[in-house]
Protein backbone atom coordinates (compact mmCIF):
# COMPACT_ATOMS: atom_id res chain seq x y z
CA UNK A 1 0.00 0.00 0.00
CA UNK A 2 2.50 2.54 -1.37
CA UNK A 3 1.74 6.37 -1.09
CA UNK A 4 2.20 8.38 -3.82
CA UNK A 5 1.12 11.70 -2.50
CA UNK A 6 -1.42 13.67 -0.21
CA UNK A 7 -4.93 11.67 -1.03
CA UNK A 8 -3.03 7.96 -1.36
CA UNK A 9 -1.67 8.60 2.07
CA UNK A 10 -5.02 9.39 3.83
CA UNK A 11 -6.50 6.32 1.97
CA UNK A 12 -4.11 3.91 2.93
CA UNK A 13 -4.58 5.00 6.73
CA UNK A 14 -7.52 4.33 5.93
CA UNK A 15 -7.30 0.71 4.85
CA UNK A 16 -4.57 0.77 8.23
CA UNK A 17 -7.28 1.50 10.61
CA UNK A 18 -9.61 -1.27 9.44
CA UNK A 19 -6.97 -3.73 9.34
CA UNK A 20 -6.35 -2.69 12.85
CA UNK A 21 -9.90 -3.55 13.60
CA UNK A 22 -10.27 -6.82 11.74
CA UNK A 23 -7.03 -8.12 13.50
CA UNK A 24 -8.59 -7.57 16.99
CA UNK A 25 -10.40 -10.66 17.15
CA UNK A 26 -7.90 -12.90 16.15
CA UNK A 27 -5.71 -11.92 19.22
CA UNK A 28 -8.65 -11.89 21.52
CA UNK A 29 -8.99 -15.59 20.32
CA UNK A 30 -5.39 -16.01 20.76
CA UNK A 31 -5.24 -14.58 24.42
CA UNK A 32 -8.45 -16.89 25.10
CA UNK A 33 -6.32 -19.95 23.86
CA UNK A 34 -2.92 -19.07 25.97
CA UNK A 35 -5.45 -18.66 28.78
CA UNK A 36 -6.72 -22.23 28.41
CA UNK A 37 -3.69 -23.60 28.21
CA UNK A 38 -2.76 -22.74 31.43
CA UNK A 39 -6.38 -23.86 32.89
CA UNK A 40 -6.09 -27.62 31.69
CA UNK A 41 -2.02 -27.51 32.12
CA UNK A 42 -2.53 -29.19 35.22
CA UNK A 43 -4.80 -31.58 34.30
CA UNK A 44 -4.18 -32.59 30.70
CA UNK A 45 -2.59 -36.58 30.60
CA UNK A 46 -1.24 -35.41 27.35
CA UNK A 47 0.27 -32.82 25.29
CA UNK A 48 -2.59 -33.66 22.26
CA UNK A 49 -5.14 -33.81 25.09
CA UNK A 50 -4.05 -30.85 26.54
CA UNK A 51 -4.80 -28.97 22.73
CA UNK A 52 -8.18 -29.88 22.63
CA UNK A 53 -9.38 -29.27 25.88
CA UNK A 54 -8.02 -25.01 25.24
CA UNK A 55 -9.63 -25.62 21.97
CA UNK A 56 -12.81 -26.40 23.29
CA UNK A 57 -12.63 -23.90 26.34
CA UNK A 58 -12.26 -20.94 23.14
CA UNK A 59 -15.93 -21.21 21.98
CA UNK A 60 -17.04 -20.41 25.91
CA UNK A 61 -15.16 -17.88 26.60
CA UNK A 62 -14.88 -15.98 23.62
CA UNK A 63 -17.61 -14.51 24.12
CA UNK A 64 -18.04 -13.55 26.87
CA UNK A 65 -14.39 -11.69 25.92
CA UNK A 66 -15.80 -10.19 22.94
CA UNK A 67 -18.56 -8.98 24.59
CA UNK A 68 -17.09 -6.93 27.51
CA UNK A 69 -14.41 -5.79 25.17
CA UNK A 70 -16.99 -4.52 22.82
CA UNK A 71 -18.53 -2.28 25.37
CA UNK A 72 -15.10 -1.53 26.59
CA UNK A 73 -14.21 -0.64 23.55
CA UNK A 74 -17.04 1.54 22.45
CA UNK A 75 -16.60 3.23 25.70
CA UNK A 76 -13.02 4.06 24.63
CA UNK A 77 -14.04 5.50 21.38
CA UNK A 78 -16.52 7.66 22.39
CA UNK A 79 -14.33 9.13 25.58
CA UNK A 80 -11.53 8.83 23.66
CA UNK A 81 -10.61 12.64 24.18
CA UNK A 82 -11.15 12.52 27.82
CA UNK A 83 -9.24 9.60 28.74
CA UNK A 84 -6.50 11.22 26.87
CA UNK A 85 -6.74 14.31 28.48
CA UNK A 86 -7.30 12.35 32.11
CA UNK A 87 -3.45 10.64 30.83
CA UNK A 88 -2.44 13.92 30.21
CA UNK A 89 -3.43 16.48 32.47
CA UNK A 90 -4.81 18.48 29.70
CA UNK A 91 -7.69 20.81 29.92
CA UNK A 92 -9.76 22.16 27.34
CA UNK A 93 -9.17 26.08 26.05
CA UNK A 94 -11.36 28.67 24.48
CA UNK A 95 -10.42 32.10 22.76
CA UNK A 96 -10.91 33.95 25.54
CA UNK A 97 -8.45 32.18 27.68
CA UNK A 98 -5.70 31.16 25.52
CA UNK A 99 -6.12 34.45 22.26
CA UNK A 100 -2.77 33.60 20.58
CA UNK A 101 -2.92 29.75 20.05
CA UNK A 102 -6.67 30.35 19.24
CA UNK A 103 -6.05 32.82 16.65
CA UNK A 104 -2.66 31.16 15.05
CA UNK A 105 -5.19 27.61 14.51
CA UNK A 106 -8.36 29.38 13.32
CA UNK A 107 -5.84 31.43 10.78
CA UNK A 108 -4.58 27.96 9.45
CA UNK A 109 -8.25 26.37 9.67
CA UNK A 110 -9.87 29.38 7.35
CA UNK A 111 -7.19 29.08 5.09
CA UNK A 112 -8.01 25.64 4.33
CA UNK A 113 -11.72 25.57 4.65
CA UNK A 114 -11.44 23.36 7.94
CA UNK A 115 -13.59 23.12 11.23
CA UNK A 116 -11.82 24.44 13.95
CA UNK A 117 -10.31 21.79 16.30
CA UNK A 118 -11.07 21.35 20.19
CA UNK A 119 -8.55 23.24 21.78
CA UNK A 120 -6.12 22.01 24.88
CA UNK A 121 -3.05 22.82 27.17
CA UNK A 122 -0.95 20.52 29.35
CA UNK A 123 0.13 22.94 31.96
CA UNK A 124 3.84 21.27 32.19
CA UNK A 125 7.09 22.93 31.15
CA UNK A 126 7.67 20.42 28.28
CA UNK A 127 7.84 21.88 24.86
CA UNK A 128 5.56 19.03 22.95
CA UNK A 129 2.19 18.94 20.91
CA UNK A 130 0.22 16.17 19.69
CA UNK A 131 -3.48 15.83 17.57
CA UNK A 132 -6.21 13.35 18.02
CA UNK A 133 -9.74 12.69 17.54
CA UNK A 134 -11.76 10.23 15.20
CA UNK A 135 -12.31 12.66 12.26
CA UNK A 136 -11.86 16.48 11.02
CA UNK A 137 -14.85 17.23 13.06
CA UNK A 138 -14.00 15.69 16.28
CA UNK A 139 -10.24 16.52 15.72
CA UNK A 140 -8.68 17.73 18.93
CA UNK A 141 -4.89 19.70 19.15
CA UNK A 142 -3.27 19.87 22.70
CA UNK A 143 -0.51 21.48 22.97
CA UNK A 144 2.14 22.42 26.51
CA UNK A 145 2.25 25.50 28.06
CA UNK A 146 6.20 24.98 27.71
CA UNK A 147 5.91 24.78 23.66
CA UNK A 148 3.14 28.05 24.09
CA UNK A 149 5.66 30.16 26.10
CA UNK A 150 8.79 29.11 23.88
CA UNK A 151 7.78 29.96 20.59
CA UNK A 152 6.94 32.32 18.78
CA UNK A 153 4.26 33.36 16.66
CA UNK A 154 5.69 32.08 13.13
CA UNK A 155 6.51 28.70 14.77
CA UNK A 156 3.70 28.20 16.89
CA UNK A 157 2.12 28.48 13.69
CA UNK A 158 4.12 26.03 12.41
CA UNK A 159 3.63 23.29 14.98
CA UNK A 160 -0.05 23.83 14.69
CA UNK A 161 0.07 23.43 10.91
CA UNK A 162 2.08 19.79 11.55
CA UNK A 163 -0.51 18.81 14.10
CA UNK A 164 -3.29 20.42 11.92
CA UNK A 165 -1.81 17.87 8.96
CA UNK A 166 -2.20 14.67 11.04
CA UNK A 167 -5.66 15.63 11.77
CA UNK A 168 -6.51 15.89 7.85
CA UNK A 169 -4.68 12.63 6.93
CA UNK A 170 -6.77 10.41 9.11
CA UNK A 171 -3.34 10.07 11.37
CA UNK A 172 -4.50 10.82 14.54
CA UNK A 173 -7.67 8.79 14.36
CA UNK A 174 -4.77 5.93 13.47
CA UNK A 175 -3.49 7.08 16.54
CA UNK A 176 -5.96 6.76 18.74
CA UNK A 177 -6.85 3.29 17.40
CA UNK A 178 -3.45 2.23 17.52
CA UNK A 179 -3.89 3.48 21.14
CA UNK A 180 -6.45 1.72 22.51
CA UNK A 181 -6.25 -1.64 20.75
CA UNK A 182 -2.75 -1.96 22.07
CA UNK A 183 -3.76 -1.44 25.54
CA UNK A 184 -6.80 -3.61 25.17
CA UNK A 185 -4.19 -6.50 24.16
CA UNK A 186 -1.50 -6.20 26.10
CA UNK A 187 -3.71 -6.03 29.66
CA UNK A 188 -4.39 -10.11 29.45
CA UNK A 189 -0.87 -10.29 28.94
CA UNK A 190 0.33 -8.24 31.98
CA UNK A 191 -2.08 -10.53 34.11
CA UNK A 192 -0.96 -13.23 33.18
CA UNK A 193 2.63 -12.06 33.63
CA UNK A 194 1.59 -10.84 37.31
CA UNK A 195 0.09 -14.29 38.21
CA UNK A 196 3.07 -16.07 36.87
CA UNK A 197 4.24 -16.30 40.61
CA UNK A 198 1.01 -17.95 41.41
CA UNK A 199 1.09 -20.49 39.16
CA UNK A 200 5.07 -20.66 39.69
CA UNK A 201 4.08 -21.80 43.87
CA UNK A 202 0.49 -23.70 43.47
CA UNK A 203 0.09 -23.72 39.66
CA UNK A 204 -0.30 -26.51 37.23
CA UNK A 205 3.87 -27.16 37.39
CA UNK A 206 3.15 -27.58 41.26
CA UNK A 207 1.12 -30.57 42.07
CA UNK A 208 0.49 -32.25 45.58
CA UNK A 209 -0.38 -35.59 44.24
CA UNK A 210 -0.29 -38.73 46.28
CA UNK A 211 2.85 -40.49 45.84
CA UNK A 212 1.28 -44.12 45.14
CA UNK A 213 0.79 -42.64 41.92
CA UNK A 214 2.99 -44.15 38.85
CA UNK A 215 6.28 -42.80 38.13
CA UNK A 216 5.96 -42.71 34.73
CA UNK A 217 2.32 -41.21 34.95
CA UNK A 218 3.45 -38.25 36.73
CA UNK A 219 6.07 -37.78 34.69
CA UNK A 220 4.21 -37.99 31.51
CA UNK A 221 1.68 -35.62 32.88
CA UNK A 222 3.85 -33.27 34.64
CA UNK A 223 6.24 -33.23 30.50
CA UNK A 224 3.09 -32.25 28.73
CA UNK A 225 1.88 -29.61 31.79
CA UNK A 226 5.58 -28.27 30.91
CA UNK A 227 4.66 -27.90 27.21
CA UNK A 228 1.54 -26.69 27.54
CA UNK A 229 2.51 -23.61 29.66
CA UNK A 230 5.57 -22.85 27.92
CA UNK A 231 3.47 -22.78 24.44
CA UNK A 232 1.14 -20.94 26.96
CA UNK A 233 3.90 -18.13 27.12
CA UNK A 234 4.71 -18.13 23.50
CA UNK A 235 1.91 -17.48 22.35
CA UNK A 236 1.25 -14.45 25.24
CA UNK A 237 4.58 -13.35 23.55
CA UNK A 238 3.25 -13.29 20.20
CA UNK A 239 0.29 -11.64 21.33
CA UNK A 240 2.16 -8.50 22.81
CA UNK A 241 4.15 -8.81 19.76
CA UNK A 242 1.14 -7.98 17.79
CA UNK A 243 0.02 -5.55 20.11
CA UNK A 244 3.13 -3.45 19.83
CA UNK A 245 3.25 -3.76 16.26
CA UNK A 246 -0.52 -2.07 16.36
CA UNK A 247 1.57 0.91 18.60
CA UNK A 248 4.41 1.08 15.46
CA UNK A 249 1.97 1.16 13.03
CA UNK A 250 2.25 4.71 13.26
CA UNK A 251 4.34 4.56 10.29
CA UNK A 252 7.90 6.76 10.59
CA UNK A 253 6.40 8.73 7.02
CA UNK A 254 3.46 10.53 8.57
CA UNK A 255 5.97 12.27 10.64
CA UNK A 256 7.73 13.85 6.94
CA UNK A 257 4.21 13.84 5.59
CA UNK A 258 2.92 16.37 8.08
CA UNK A 259 6.15 18.28 8.22
CA UNK A 260 5.27 18.70 4.55
CA UNK A 261 1.92 19.64 5.43
CA UNK A 262 2.55 22.04 8.03
CA UNK A 263 5.23 24.20 5.18
CA UNK A 264 2.58 23.86 2.47
CA UNK A 265 0.16 25.50 5.23
CA UNK A 266 2.32 28.16 6.16
CA UNK A 267 5.14 28.50 3.19
CA UNK A 268 7.42 29.10 6.21
CA UNK A 269 9.82 26.26 6.28
CA UNK A 270 12.27 27.79 8.37
CA UNK A 271 9.43 28.50 11.30
CA UNK A 272 9.29 24.97 11.04
CA UNK A 273 13.00 23.68 11.54
CA UNK A 274 13.24 26.54 14.19
CA UNK A 275 10.44 25.13 16.18
CA UNK A 276 11.85 21.37 15.85
CA UNK A 277 14.98 22.57 17.47
CA UNK A 278 13.22 24.23 20.47
CA UNK A 279 10.80 21.37 20.88
CA UNK A 280 14.10 19.37 20.81
CA UNK A 281 15.13 21.04 23.49
CA UNK A 282 13.15 20.11 25.97
CA UNK A 283 9.99 17.56 25.15
CA UNK A 284 10.31 14.74 27.51
CA UNK A 285 7.10 14.18 29.16
CA UNK A 286 7.95 10.47 30.95
CA UNK A 287 4.92 10.41 32.90
CA UNK A 288 2.61 9.91 29.74
CA UNK A 289 1.89 6.11 28.54
CA UNK A 290 4.08 4.88 25.66
CA UNK A 291 0.87 4.74 23.76
CA UNK A 292 0.68 8.68 24.18
CA UNK A 293 4.19 8.92 23.54
CA UNK A 294 3.51 7.62 20.53
CA UNK A 295 1.47 10.37 19.31
CA UNK A 296 3.30 13.52 20.75
CA UNK A 297 5.42 15.62 18.03
CA UNK A 298 8.71 14.24 19.37
CA UNK A 299 9.75 11.80 21.71
CA UNK A 300 13.17 10.69 21.96
CA UNK A 301 12.22 7.48 23.34
CA UNK A 302 10.53 6.46 20.77
CA UNK A 303 13.30 7.44 18.18
CA UNK A 304 15.45 4.48 17.55
CA UNK A 305 16.89 5.70 13.89
CA UNK A 306 15.91 3.41 11.03
CA UNK A 307 14.46 0.37 13.40
CA UNK A 308 11.25 -1.16 12.69
CA UNK A 309 9.99 -0.45 16.32
CA UNK A 310 10.80 3.82 15.75
CA UNK A 311 7.43 5.67 15.68
CA UNK A 312 9.15 8.96 15.29
CA UNK A 313 11.92 9.69 12.48
CA UNK A 314 15.46 11.21 14.31
CA UNK A 315 15.36 14.75 14.55
CA UNK A 316 18.06 15.73 11.68
CA UNK A 317 16.59 13.39 9.55
CA UNK A 318 13.10 15.28 9.45
CA UNK A 319 14.94 18.98 9.55
CA UNK A 320 17.66 17.66 6.50
CA UNK A 321 14.25 16.41 4.51
CA UNK A 322 13.00 20.24 5.36
CA UNK A 323 16.32 21.27 4.24
CA UNK A 324 16.43 19.42 0.51
CA UNK A 325 13.28 19.45 -0.28
CA UNK A 326 11.39 22.97 1.06
CA UNK A 327 14.72 24.85 1.22
CA UNK A 328 14.60 25.72 4.79
CA UNK A 329 17.40 27.40 7.25
CA UNK A 330 18.66 25.20 10.14
CA UNK A 331 19.67 27.61 13.38
CA UNK A 332 21.36 24.76 14.84
CA UNK A 333 20.40 22.65 17.97
CA UNK A 334 19.13 25.42 20.59
CA UNK A 335 19.45 24.89 24.75
CA UNK A 336 16.47 25.35 27.08
CA UNK A 337 18.15 28.47 28.13
CA UNK A 338 18.27 30.15 24.79
CA UNK A 339 15.06 29.92 23.38
CA UNK A 340 13.37 32.95 24.93
CA UNK A 341 9.94 33.13 25.60
CA UNK A 342 7.60 34.33 22.75
CA UNK A 343 6.25 37.98 22.98
CA UNK A 344 2.73 38.73 23.69
CA UNK A 345 0.43 39.33 21.23
CA UNK A 346 -2.37 41.93 21.34
CA UNK A 347 -5.62 39.58 21.65
CA UNK A 348 -8.34 40.32 18.42
CA UNK A 349 -11.82 40.87 19.48
CA UNK A 350 -13.88 37.38 20.02
CA UNK A 351 -15.92 36.14 17.49
CA UNK A 352 -19.78 36.17 17.90
CA UNK A 353 -20.46 32.96 19.10
CA UNK A 354 -22.01 30.01 16.27
CA UNK A 355 -25.72 29.01 17.15
CA UNK A 356 -25.77 25.02 17.71
CA UNK A 357 -21.98 24.77 17.72
CA UNK A 358 -19.92 23.34 20.62
CA UNK A 359 -19.06 25.40 23.63
CA UNK A 360 -15.76 25.27 22.75
CA UNK A 361 -16.50 26.97 19.41
CA UNK A 362 -18.62 29.21 20.90
CA UNK A 363 -16.04 31.11 23.08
Amino acid sequence: MRAFGLKTWIWNNGWKTGLLLAGFPFLLALICFALGLLVVAGEAHSFRQGLRDAVGIIPVVLPVVLLVTAIWFAIAWAWNQRILDFLTGAHPVTRQQEPRLWNALETLCISRGLGMPRLAVIEQPARNAFASGLSRTTGAVTVTRGLLDSLDDRELSAVLAHELTHIRNGDARLAVVAAVFAGVVALPGEIIVRAGNIFGNTGPLTTGRSSSRSSSKDSGKGGAAIFLVLLSLAIMLLTWALALGLRFALSRNREFLADAGAVELTQDPDALISALRKVAAQSELPRLPSQVQAMLLESPGETLGKMWLATHPPLEERIGALIRYAGGRDPGPVSVLEAEPAPAETPMPAAAPVPGSPWWRQS
